[in-house]
């Protein structure tokens, strides 16, 4: 074939090339072998270099994750995208992205069935990689570091390697532009760089072999363009040196555009080196827990109404280990976790920050894989492996429970919190979720904790920080504790033998650890609902007091566990703990003893008056004499005209008789007017809040008034108490009741109420001081608190046949009340004024 003869293109190559393979090659038949030989060694170090590039990124990321397996998908993306684009060459180039899309799409289900097999993931395959695309980006970005090879944490990086390696395929080997076709490599590599970020050692390694890399592919894939070298050979003269002269017009310029980049952005680029890279996870918020777990604390109130309720199911596995250690705690109340097969704290949440008013988790939590943050356990002390299999049955909300440290979850994807060594599921807990947990649970030296001090300074103030308003009475408690003892471990052992000593432990006493309540649990009158509290309050006592002297506190929720079996909701408990140097936390009980008595306040609090000194004794006072009354002024004169006497005292007294019936008919009407509205308006719950304000008032009538703090089942007690006094006082000398005493249509009074409440009056024979004469009217009265507490704590659920037994059992106490009265006090009782005015509490 001549020169003048046409151009042959084969389909998929460049036309120059199909022409070289059509001349004959001088030199015998082994030249043109050679000659294909050298144009395959030619073509092989693109090909080579666009995957070693995709791999190098593959390298980069992979120093966030645990193991090689990212890295390892990531190179078997490239070599699958280019030997795709390479062996498809031949082919039009509409058809090489579907072939290439199709190959991406197995490789990526392959690779993402390997990673849930290896993350031991619940669900299906087509389950796993849907959440895998819906939520791959965020939680690459809001994983923690080192970040387990999962679907959702692979799929990304998968697909943006495919397609690079598939871009820059097609780009440097169809189309032979090979330094644009390193454009999507150096793309995804810069990607890679920037989602590490500031989480690994500088990539210097990487980079200088991804630059060696490019430049060896440049180098060698370069062609001459005539056999002589000279692409300008074999032209006219003057042509040739236009040539010349344009080619090197055109090196002088592109060396000279290089300097001057070179010359701009060298120092920028050097001053950059040792900036501390931005990271991209600041932008995307991590996984949060629901409004009802940022204060877990006040979920103990609602979970002691129905103690029954299973929350959890438990088995445990305790592999053989090293003898627990005794607990470390003074443990004035018997319950903490003796040594050996102990109950176990099973942790639900850690509040770490207060404000005065609640109790927050506070937490940051980060995707996780199976395999957890391993942290170092603290010098001498003792870890024990415990693994749990954990059935979720009532409990709900995200957060995962766990023995305190997990370091391995299987069944359930979680997020975790490093600082606090919590879990919980973005998802939502759900009935008959099941997953297994291994953690280690450390107890430090015990007898360490006498001589170790507190850590201070700017990253525990978190734990040390005292909201402003703290009360008075507050205050001076955590002096005079203080005072008394000098060593951290002291302080601590002091509130928490305080707590102990001197408050009683109630399942039903009302949520709340805000300042006010803290002040009344603390130092409230025991006769008026103070000094008695849930857990709740004896946790966050001690977590404020010891914050006040000095000791860095928090409060964590959890459940006790046996280790194997059911959790009720009566397990559910808060515990409180400090923080020592070189130990951790360590957890304490203020908890008191199920038998224990608790001593009055005052005798440890307040100091005895002292004798005032004889200079200071205040002189008797002087009743002053009587003085002589005085004289009664004269009357007016009996004749003194006008109207008669006796006509305005008789006028006067009608008027005002008229006055005062017409007062008592409204106050009457008024008065049955409110009942009716309490008793019929409104959904269940108003009705019952209504019957319940009935009774109180009735109370308030009686003599017997109740306070707003007390619980519902103190006031009940309070009213059978009311009730048998009042049935006492108009018994007979014989102790017989007179059947017609009462409305209610009680005839037998001599049947005995119920138990007396601890610290009142214990039963006793019919009449004596103490017994309980309320019959089954004051029965009812427990009941209709029952109805109040579940109206208070689950609202919603009551009903109309509740509401309607609420208002019999209202009325038939306030009858059998008023019924116990003087019948003077009876006339009174339907136009008392009392309920109109008072503000009075449902609880």
């Amino acid at each position: 074939m001549g020169r003048g003869a046409p151009v042959v293109t084969v389909t998929g190559r460049p036309a120059a090339d199909a022409a070289t393979d059509a001349l004959p090659e001088p030199g015998g038949p082994d030249r043109p072998t050679a000659a294909r030989l050298g144009r395959v060694l030619r073509a092989v170090p693109v090909p080579l270099a666009l995957v070693a590039m995709i791999g190098l990124a593959g390298v980069v990321l992979g120093r966030v994750y645990a193991g090689g397996v990212l890295t390892g998908l990531v190179l078997g993306a490239a070599v699958g995208s280019v030997l795709v684009s390479v062996a498809a060459r031949r082919l039009p180039s509409w058809l090489v992205a579907p072939i290439s899309v199709l190959a991406m799409a197995g490789w990526t289900a392959w690779s993402l069935r390997f990673t849930a097999t290896r993350a031991e993931l619940p669900g299906g395959f087509a389950e796993v990689a849907a959440d895998a695309a819906r939520n791959g980006i965020p939680r690459l970005l809001t994983a923690m570091i080192p970040v387990e090879p999962t679907p959702d944490t692979v799929l990304v990086p998968l697909v943006a390697a495919w397609l690079a390696g598939l871009a820059g395929a097609e780009v440097a080997v169809r189309a032979g532009r090979v330094l644009l076709g390193y454009l999507p490599p150096l793309l995804l590599y810069a990607g890679a760089l920037y989602v590490v970020g500031p989480n690994a050692d500088p990539a210097i390694r990487p980079t200088l072999a991804l630059v060696a890399v490019a430049v060896l592919g440049l180098a060698v894939s370069a062609q001459p363009s005539t056999a002589g070298g000279d692409p300008a050979a074999g032209l006219a003269p003057a042509v040739r040196t236009a040539v010349r002269a344009r080619l090197a017009a055109a090196s002088a310029a592109g060396v000279a555009v290089v300097v001057a980049l070179a010359a701009l952005l060298g120092p920028l680029v050097a001053a950059r080196v040792q900036d501390r890279p931005v990271d991209p996870r600041r932008y995307v918020e991590p996984p949060q827990v629901e409004t009802l777990d940022e204060n877990p604390l006040i979920r103990i109130s609602g979970w002691a109404l129905n103690p029954e309720q299973q929350l959890l199911d438990v088995r445990t596995d305790r592999p053989a280990g090293p003898t627990a250690a005794p607990p470390p705690t003074g443990d004035p109340a018997g319950n903490g976790e003796p040594a050996g097969e102990s109950p176990l704290r099973i942790r639900l949440a850690v509040l770490s920050d207060y404000d005065g008013v609640t109790w927050r988790v506070g937490a940051t939590y980060r995707n996780a894989g199976r395999i957890l943050p391993a942290a170092a356990p603290a010098p001498d002390s003792t870890v024990e492996t415990v693994r749990q299999e954990i059935t979720v049955a009532d409990l709900t909300g995200r957060l995962l429970p766990a023995v305190a440290t997990p370091r391995e979850v299987t069944g359930a994807r979680v997020a975790y919190d490093p600082a606090t060594g919590t879990l919980i599921r973005p998802e939502g807990l759900s009935p008959g979720l099941r997953y297994t947990v291994t953690s280690e649970r450390e107890r430090p030296e015990v007898n360490l904790l006498a001589t170790a001090n507190v850590p201070a300074g700017d990253q525990v103030a978190r734990v040390l920080r005292v909201a402003d308003g703290v009360p008075e009475p507050l205050r001076r408690l955590a002096t005079q504790l203080a005072e008394e003892n000098g060593a951290p471990y002291a302080r601590a052992l002091a509130v928490e033998q305080f707590l102990a000593e001197h408050y009683r432990l109630v399942a039903d006493a009302p949520s709340g650890h805000a300042y006010p309540n803290l002040n009344f649990f603390l130092f409230g009158p025991r006769n008026g609902g103070g000094q008695r509290g849930t857990s709740e309050q004896f946790a966050a006592a001690f977590a404020v007091l010891g914050r006040l002297t000095g000791l860095p506190t928090r409060v964590v929720v959890g459940f006790e566990s046996t280790g194997d079996g059911p959790v009720r909701a009566a397990d559910a408990y808060a515990w409180p703990e400090v923080l020592f140097e070189g130990l951790g936390w360590v957890p304490f009980d203020p908890l008191p003893r199920p038998d224990q008595e608790p001593r009055p306040v005052e005798e440890d609090l307040r100091p005895q008056p002292e004798d005032p000194p004889p200079s200071e004794v205040p002189e008797p006072t002087l009743e002053p004499t009587a003085e002589p009354e005085p004289a009664a002024a004269p009357g007016p004169p009996v004749n003194s005209g006008g109207v008669p006497t006796a006509v305005l005292v008789g006028g006067g007294a009608g008027g005002v008789l008229l006055l005062v019936g017409a007062l008592l008919l409204t106050l009457l009407l008024m008065r049955r007017a409110l009942t009716r509205a309490r008793l019929g308006r409104g959904d269940p719950g108003q009705r019952i809040a209504g019957a319940w304000r009935e009774v109180t008032d009735a109370l308030r009538l009686a003599g017997h008034p109740v306070g707003g703090d007390l619980a519902a089942t103190e006031v009940a007690a309070r009213a059978h108490r009311a009730l048998a006094a009042a049935r006492r006082a108009g018994l007979p000398a014989s102790g017989t009741v007179d059947p017609g005493a009462s409305r209610s249509g009680i005839a037998d009074l001599g049947v005995d109420g119920p138990p007396a409440a601890p610290g009142h009056d214990s039963a006793g024979p019919l009449g004596a001081p103490g017994h309980d004469v309320a019959g089954p009217v004051g029965v009812a009265v427990d009941e209709l608190a029952d109805l109040l507490n579940q109206v208070a704590f689950a609202p919603g659920t009551a009903t109309d046949e509740q509401a309607a037994r609420a208002a019999t059992v209202a009325t038939d106490y306030v009858d059998a009340l008023r019924a116990a009265r003087p019948w003077w006090r009876r006339l009174l009782w339907s136009v008392h004024p009392g309920p109109l005015r008072h503000r009075t509490q449902t609880r």
